[in-house]
């Protein structure tokens, strides 16, 4: 059924006068009665009763202008929605993070983004950084908030915010009370670490910073989330390298000491596909750089992110 001619149809049953309906859809009067004389035609049915006089709507006419209306108003919602989600104004976004965004950068974005984009649905999923990679490939999620990526060729990032890494140690041990300690200190310390399958950044960064001091370290245990690790060195296991935002954790049983010569950063990055970045990783990106500022207070270690001039997908 032509869209046209229902519109033509419903200014007529409004007007009932051929004349000013015409005027109003802005074409000649014939030209609307032959419009109409096709929707009949096609339908099968008179929809109209004509007379010098008056222009009435037969029964036909009543039933198709109830749907009609339903019909042209849902085409016209169609359209706009269609609109926002080409130009990224709304439509759904599927977003994986890692536990860790959850102590205060991922609360910060969404609220952010929110405030950006109220139309935009998301859909949030907690993986692990490795699990997030595969979901990006095989098109289960179009963002990732994750820890930074070693070179992965199909997978861009952009690094939002940079956490220093700080010592965790029981409450009771001899580092307790110090306001920093050196990497060479922790020589025979047992050590709870990030394990590789599950965060490569981590555990790249932190083996290569006893590297370079020439410590082997000690490793007695292996965890992947920040909070565990956190409970294990309370329970006196070991010692840990964490990300600062474990310090919006509760901590009974650990402290956090800074660390005189520390790993590199533990970046936290927004991810996507190189090959197809979706129209709302810009506007998600604007909404984690404003939340890492928000999260940049004074006193607090964690460091914006120098924002590129120009993005780039990397590859």
């Amino acid at each position: 059924m032509d869209l046209l001619r229902l519109k033509s149809f419903l200014v007529l049953a409004e007007t009932l006068h051929f004349g000013r309906a015409a005027a109003r859809l802005g074409i000649a009067q014939p030209h609307l009665s032959r419009r109409i004389r096709d929707l009949e035609a096609e339908i099968g049915v008179s929809l109209f009763t004509r007379s010098q006089r008056r222009v009435e709507l037969t029964a036909a006419g009543a039933t198709l202008r109830l749907r009609a209306t339903r019909i042209v108003e849902e085409v016209e919602k169609a359209k706009i929605e269609a609109r926002q989600v080409g130009t990224g104004a709304a439509g759904r976004l599927r977003i994986g993070f890692i536990h860790s965004s959850t102590y205060g950068m991922l609360p910060a974005i969404i609220r952010s983004f929110r405030a950006m984009r109220p139309a935009v649905m998301l859909d949030l999923v907690e993986m692990t950084m490795v699990e997030q990679v595969r979901a990006l490939r095989a098109g289960d999620i179009d963002i990732g908030l994750l820890r930074s990526l070693p070179d992965v060729p199909d997978i861009a990032f952009e690094t939002v915010l940079r956490e220093p890494f700080r010592l965790a140690v029981p409450a009771d041990h001899g580092f307790a009370g110090r306001r920093s300690v050196a990497l060479r200190e922790m020589s025979g310390q047992p050590l709870v670490l990030f394990p590789r399958e599950t965060s490569p950044l981590f555990h790249a960064r932190i083996t290569a910073a006893f590297e370079r001091a020439a410590v082997t370290p000690v490793i007695v245990q292996e965890a992947t989330q920040i909070h565990t690790v956190m409970g294990l060195v309370a329970a006196g296991i070991g010692l840990a390298l964490v990300p600062s935002s474990a310090e919006r954790l509760p901590r009974a049983g650990a402290v956090l000491i800074d660390l005189v010569d520390p790993p590199e950063p533990a970046d936290v990055s927004v991810a996507w596909r190189a090959a197809s970045r979706p129209l709302l990783v810009p506007p998600f990106l604007d909404a984690a750089h404003e939340a890492a500022k928000g999260l940049e207070e004074p006193g607090t270690p964690a460091k914006v992110a120098t924002r590129p001039a120009h993005r780039k997908q990397r590859s």
